[in-house]
């Protein structure tokens, strides 16, 4: 059998499609007779821009409508009037969004110019697809990949109506697979759920010609009816994920006009699901829809994958995929990973919750980029959130990321139901301080999600809901169609507004403007072990250089880790400094009062850095939105 495996925009074009590599890999092993051939879309896209603007229409630009603009539907539109045959489909609407919703002049003009070009490109996709005339095309869909898979898929079956075209991935998961493939003819088949088991079983099912009735999570066509099976129980074991080839892949990209643009990575996968997740669901997340159950590969296995993938690609940056780190690795991948000595830049997603030496870990063995989850810096939004952490451990763990030189991307979230503006108020207060610690990408109100605790649970704060209003753009579809299509929902705001809104908006957006020239540094004095100086050359700030003596300095060192003042005189009794209550509790207020510590409920925790981290740019670089599918 011959296998297309496709990837179309806006998958990340300096990243290879972990699941056409795992996929490719996976029929190498259980069917080594099938013909395997790729097909990278976003490549091909990204040249064709590049080409049809002479230049103007560069990869940053497919970044923005890509990535940037995933909220607001604006990548998928770009081919939807390929999809209905109609260059000008849901113009209107996009035009009107975009006024209510404020979104940039230039990203509207660089959509509707791209657009252009779209049905150009899938007519070329679609040629290049069927010249290796395959039996079997696969998309995988995620993000805003839906409409130019379908588009690409329509194509494809109106060329050669007996191809069979599958669709996978993440926007297929649970009821948004069964709408997609019910409203879609062109889509013989969608797999809902992890594809490793189920992909090679469909394919045994074309082989013998028979009925694949039997594979768990399916979606197939039985006299013009659209069937889906019992959702999958089983999840795919550790064991059975293969190690992807990017063969491919790389042949691809070192060929392609877009290389001068990019820095090629490489993606790996030690885990899937979320070990917090599973005890403890942050409300506001839909990751792991139907696969939350968490399961990781032994360390040192990921450490040989990626061992060969860097000797065979000569390939540096690392992109893990994991949704949380799985915290054995601190034992085993990690002590391999620094022992390597190679020049790793690994980017990983963690809690929030590590500890100062594991910070470390992670810095030592090549982690420059880290996803945390904060979120907030309130305890009690985090608690509405789930989160396990309270605001003095995140600032704790902002504080030891620039100590080790690790670069973060966050967003501060709100709008939970239950916040309220006493839950914001000493936090905004103490902001200022605050600006030589890596700010957040953004302040966001949180959208409701599928699969989330607040989609699931109505009784939680979000009883009404509707498809969110950029799926008018997106899909010529009835509503009652898109509540089981789409991601993300639009529904009534809840928690804070107002003034206090209008508030943290305006301190994060100071907090991003001032943080390239702030900075706030502690080291002992010379030889003195019971001296430390604390520079302040933070913007909003006097510069001012402290001088801390005897338990003054043994106190700002406890505070690094948090205490409470009654856990603060315990401590600094326990080094031999007896020290008033009235007296600790002068200093501390004092220290709040210069922007020295930070203050959440009745812990408090030091605001200096050891170093002063280098600055590249106005900001840290990563993701600028939490990714979301559909």
């Amino acid at each position: 059998m011959r296998v297309g495996l496709v990837t179309m925009p806006w998958h990340a074009i300096d990243l290879p499609s972990l699941q056409v590599g795992l996929l490719h890999q996976l029929l190498r092993e259980v069917r080594p007779a099938d013909e395997v051939r790729e097909f990278h879309g976003s490549l091909r896209w990204a040249e064709l821009l590049l080409e049809r603007s002479g230049g103007r229409l560069s990869p940053s630009d497919y970044e923005a409508i890509g990535s940037d603009s995933i909220f607001h539907g604006i990548g998928d539109w770009v081919f939807s009037g390929v999809l209905y045959d109609d260059e000008d489909w849901g113009a209107a609407q996009l035009r009107s969004y975009a006024r209510e919703r404020g979104v940039q002049a230039e990203t509207l003009d660089t959509a509707f110019e791209m657009r252009r070009h779209a049905a150009t490109y899938i007519e070329r996709c679609a040629t290049e697809v069927l010249a290796h005339e395959p039996d079997v095309v696969g998309f995988t869909s995620t993000f805003m990949q839906n409409v130019a898979s379908l588009a690409l898929a329509k194509e494809l079956k109106r060329r050669h109506p007996k191809l069979t075209v599958v669709f996978g991935g993440s926007n297929c998961e649970g009821p948004m697979g069964h709408a997609l493939h019910r409203n879609h003819p062109y889509v013989d088949h969608v797999v809902r759920g992890e594809g490793e088991y189920a992909f090679p079983a469909l394919l045994a099912h074309l082989d013998a010609g028979t009925p694949p009735d039997d594979v768990p999570g399916l979606c197939w066509w039985d006299d013009g009816v659209s069937r889906a099976g019992t959702e999958p129980q089983r999840t795919v074991a550790p064991a059975h994920i293969p190690s992807p080839d990017y063969d491919q892949w790389q042949a691809e990209i070192e060929a392609s006009s877009v290389l001068e643009y990019v820095y090629p990575k490489l993606v790996v996968e030690g885990a899937r699901g979320c070990w917090w997740g599973e005890k403890h669901h942050c409300t506001f997340c839909g990751l792991n829809g139907s696969t939350m159950a968490f399961r990781a590969k032994p360390g040192e296995r990921l450490w040989s994958e990626i061992e060969r993938l860097v000797r065979r690609h000569r390939i540096l940056d690392i992109v893990t995929v994991d949704n949380i780190i799985d915290m054995a690795y601190f034992k085993d991948f990690l002590p391999l990973a620094t022992d390597s000595g190679w020049d790793l830049r690994i980017h990983y997603e963690v809690k929030s919750n590590l500890n100062r030496e594991q910070i470390g870990q992670l810095g030592a063995a090549g982690v420059v980029l880290i996803q945390p989850g904060i979120e907030s810096l309130s305890n009690r939004v985090l608690d509405l959130m789930d989160k396990g952490v309270t605001g003095a451990r995140n600032i704790r763990t902002l504080r030891e990321f620039d100590n080790h030189e690790i670069t973060c991307t966050w967003n501060y979230l709100y709008g939970f139901p239950g916040e309220t503006v006493r839950d914001y108020a000493r936090v905004l207060d103490q902001m200022p301080a605050l600006v030589h610690l890596q700010p957040p990408s953004g302040a966001f109100r949180i959208q409701l999600e599928r699969f989330s605790p607040h989609f699931t649970d109505p009784t939680l704060g979000f009883a009404k809901r509707r498809p969110a209003d950029m799926y008018q753009h997106v899909y010529e579809l009835p509503e009652s169609e898109l509540a089981d299509l789409v991601y993300l929902f639009d529904t009534e705001d809840a928690g804070i507004g107002g003034d206090t809104e209008d508030r943290l908006l305006r301190a994060v957006a100071q907090w991003r403007a001032q943080y390239a020239t702030s900075t706030l540094v502690m080291e002992q004095a010379g030889e003195d072990e019971n001296t430390l100086l604390v520079r302040d050359r933070r913007e909003g700030w006097p510069r001012r250089t402290y001088w801390f003596n005897g338990w003054e300095a043994a106190a700002l060192r406890i505070l690094e880790e948090g205490a409470s003042e009654t856990g603060l005189q315990r401590r600094l009794a326990a080094e031999g400094h007896d020290v008033p209550a009235e007296e600790l509790g002068g200093w501390v207020a004092q220290a709040v009062t210069f922007g020295l510590l930070f203050r959440d409920t009745g812990t408090y925790v030091s605001l200096p850095t050891r170093a002063a981290p280098i600055r590249i740019g106005n900001e840290p670089s990563g993701p600028t939105a939490r990714a979301v599918a559909g």
